[in-house]
């Protein structure tokens, strides 16, 4: 195994995806320091490709320094206050990963849990807001990843907001693969990661919050648990918020920055519409080829983004998978919680997504199933 120079992989696992050439170049261009003039104007352009890309004009939209789960922990900490009431929607690991993080800001979590896979109706989270009725936020997972569940969002914040509350979503896996109307749809807050629909390297998370979010912030009667995540800093140097220019919060990943601006501007040179489009082509392509084969999906309801089907009698999960990375240098993912050893997750994501890859994996599949 040569460490130095790692091999290269066909990433269709349920993230990273993979990265294009493009994006590697820009994550090596000179490193500038994090209040340079030229480096700011390259940050606000990125913050306001993520505005196109998440369908919002909020102001307050930037990439958190750190993985899809510094997101959440970021939205958790500045909207959650000790002793506030708050609904996760668990229907797989990251809603519970969702409710673990809520609880350690000091709520009060209330859950809504159904079978792994399902996803939540209207009538089950206005039963849960009636039952509940001090609730503050509504946290929901958009891309359900360990299950492969695409949970519907519109017309939900309604219900939230009837009971003066906030909504907030998990966009890890849907954020530039999936249709996704920040505005129109009226939630309050939201994160993602880069790695996986942007076809970023892992290491930022976008997060945007709106208005309603913003004013809840304000209310605040203690600090954040968190310094690194308070928003009431961050902003300061991300918007410089309150005027007197940008305020030094911490030392901002340049490099990635740069990353996450050339991917964004990928994404848009594609058009939105025509690369959800795409991603629901090539779920479309592999569907067809694995229902052939007899391989049956876990949710009713599924994403485009990612796949996760039923392993089949007789395969031996860890056997196929390693044969896949062994023989044909493609990643997929096994299952988590309990659906370990039960399910695979195929990424169909960003630069990922096509028809060469799907044709790949499934010519692949088929010989070692065989």
């Amino acid at each position: 195994m040569n460490t130095q120079f790692p091999a290269e992989r066909i990433l269709l696992g349920p993230g990273p995806s993979p990265v294009s050439s493009r994006v590697l170049r820009a994550l090596a261009a000179p490193t500038l320091g994090h209040l340079d003039p030229q480096y700011i104007a390259i940050l606000d352009e990125t913050c306001e490709m993520l505005r196109q890309v998440f369908q919002t004009k909020n102001q307050l939209t930037f990439p958190v320094s750190g993985t899809g789960m510094a997101g959440m922990e970021c939205v958790a900490v500045n909207l959650i206050e000790p002793g506030d009431e708050v609904i996760a929607c668990v229907n797989g690991v990251f809603g519970g990963r969702m409710k673990d993080v809520m609880e350690r800001c000091g709520a009060t979590v209330h859950t809504i849990e159904l079978v792994w896979g399902d996803v939540f109706s209207h009538e089950q989270i206005s039963a849960a807001l009636e039952q509940h009725p001090k609730t503050k936020l509504v946290g929901i997972v958009h891309a359900e990843t360990s299950t492969g569940a695409h949970q519907p969002l519109e017309g939900l914040a309604n219900l939230v907001r009837a009971r003066d509350a906030l909504l907030v979503v998990d966009a890890v896996t849907s954020l530039g693969g999936h249709e996704l109307r920040v505005d129109e749809w009226k939630i309050d807050a939201i994160y993602s990661g880069t790695q996986k629909c942007l076809s970023c390297p892992p290491g930022l998370a976008p997060v945007s919050f709106g208005e309603r979010a913003l004013a809840k912030m304000d209310a605040r009667k203690s600090k954040p648990q968190s310094w690194y995540l308070d928003v009431s800093l961050l902003r300061k140097y991300y918007n410089g918020a309150g005027g007197g220019g940008r305020v030094y919060h911490h030392t901002a990943p340049v490099n990635m920055t740069y990353a996450l601006r050339e991917a964004l501007a990928i994404v848009l040179e594609e058009g939105l519409d025509n690369r959800i489009a795409r991603h629901a082509r090539m779920h479309q392509r592999l569907r067809v080829g694995l229902d052939a084969m007899g391989l049956s999906y876990v949710p009713k309801h599924s994403l485009h983004t990612l796949n996760c089907i039923n392993i089949p009698a007789g395969a031996d999960d860890a056997i196929v998978r390693k044969r896949l990375l062994d023989e044909y240098g493609i990643e997929i993912g096994g299952g988590l919680g309990v659906m370990a050893g039960k399910a695979w997750r195929i990424g169909l994501m960003g630069h990922g997504s096509t028809v060469r890859n799907v044709d790949l994996v499934l010519a692949a599949l088929r010989e070692i199933l065989r």
